[in-house]
């Protein structure tokens, strides 16, 4: 139990760091108008102002500026909440004083927003599992997580570490700072539940509530992989898949949280087509063969598409080079993550970027339509390469020759 640690949020070192942290990571502004360079043309005596209001326990969070996101593959739309700069640098000091307090409990196979582990460590453990002969899955989908949960069950578990009261208080006002919308504003007081998603401290607490599940999990011998609300059980048979729903009903009804009813599913890796979603890659069995490979979810490549659409229309005044600059970082950036997805699931995103500059090409020779026919003879992949684009195939076998010079080494 620690009973002082308010000192070490707003002490001169902490908030620096904060602040640097902040900064690096820029971000729209918030309510104040605010914007990081703006707080960076004074930082030092606004820095002096933030500890003076914590030291005193007069610091009151500004509220939230909510902006609704498209979500991908649905008519619908997420909230975002976007904390001022001030109180993302307050937030971020308040995450480094308490995040080390709760790490030394968190389970072994929760790998979201946490030190040293990303999603990547999660689809390794998740690959490991399934050739395992762990091919029972339970699919699970919170719904509505990070908006749900119950602020007084959250408290709870976080004064079961931490007893310093100011630190308390200075953690539930954020949990209560009220929300600015288009519409209008949500007095605080109006909603005792959820952690705005944006703010810098929502994934520290959104893990500090799921923390009893995984232990639970554990306890029970089941083998659980989590990255934040996303998580699959992978279990030995469907009976113990079965059982594990079960459990997870129970839970999240006394967790006060709900399971989606269509999301939450056992699928059956053992049997031919069978897939599931995990942090954007679908793991699929083939028709026939016995393996379980990774794909790029339908979603994710949608994503691409859509950031990739607007640099590629046929109407546009960029000759084809600048293009393949514009469209380099985004590429490498979709490779890093999925580059050990199948070699075929790359191709397709290859031929549709190729597809997408033929035509354009196409309009310019005079042509009308998409890129077609004789088009993949006349800029043929070679013209493509030449002029500069990324290969995602290609810097996928690139990438496996360097791994194989390096393991004979």
């Amino acid at each position: 139990m620690w009973f002082s640690l308010i000192d070490k949020i707003y002490a001169t070192k902490p908030l620096e760091l904060a602040w640097a942290k902040v900064q690096s990571n820029a971000g729209a502004c918030g309510v104040d108008c605010i914007t990081v360079e703006h707080f960076a043309t004074d930082s030092q005596n606004r820095l002096l102002d933030v500890n003076e209001h914590l030291r005193e326990g007069t610091y009151q969070p500004k509220p939230v500026k909510r902006v609704m996101i498209p979500k991908l593959g649905s008519s619908e739309k997420r909230p975002l909440g976007i904390p001022t700069v001030r109180d993302r640098i307050v937030q971020t000091a308040t995450r480094m004083a308490i995040e080390p307090i709760f790490e030394r409990e968190f389970a072994e196979h929760s790998y979201g927003f946490r030190p040293g582990r990303g999603c990547k460590d999660a689809l390794r453990r998740v690959d490991e599992l399934l050739q395992s002969g762990l091919v029972h899955v339970v699919d699970v989908d919170i719904k509505g997580y990070f908006d749900s949960i119950p602020h007084e069950r959250l408290m709870a578990l976080v004064r079961e570490r931490i007893a310093d009261g100011r630190v308390l208080t200075l953690i539930e006002s954020f949990l209560k700072q009220g929300i600015m919308e288009p519409m209008g504003w949500i007095d605080p007081e109006e909603h005792d539940e959820g952690t705005p998603q944006g703010g810098v401290i929502s994934p520290l607490l959104a893990n500090i509530y799921l923390n009893p599940l995984d232990h639970l999990m554990s306890k029970l011998g089941h083998e659980m992989v989590r990255y934040a609300d996303d998580m699959v059980i992978l279990c030995p048979s469907a009976e113990a898949a079965a059982t594990v729903l079960q459990t997870l009903r129970e839970w999240s009804a006394q967790a006060e949280l709900t399971l989606h009813p269509e999301k939450t599913k056992i699928v059956d890796m053992g049997q031919p087509k069978a897939h599931f979603d995990f942090l954007g890659f679908r793991f699929w069995r083939g028709k026939t063969s016995g393996s379980i490979r990774r794909f790029i979810r339908p979603k994710s490549k949608k994503k691409l598409r859509e950031a990739i659409k607007p640099l590629t229309k046929r109407a546009n005044g960029h000759s084809l080079e600048e293009i393949a600059d514009m469209l380099r970082p985004k590429l490498q950036g979709f490779f890093n993550y999925f580059k050990h997805a199948s070699a075929g699931a790359l191709r397709d995103v290859d031929q549709w970027i190729r597809g997408r500059l033929r035509s354009i090409l196409r309009k310019r020779a005079g042509g009308e339509g998409r890129g077609r026919g004789r088009d993949h003879y006349r800029w043929g992949n070679d013209y493509f390469t030449k002029l500069g684009l990324f290969d995602l195939e290609d810097a996928r076998r690139l990438e496996i020759i360097s791994l194989r010079k390096a393991a004979n080494y």
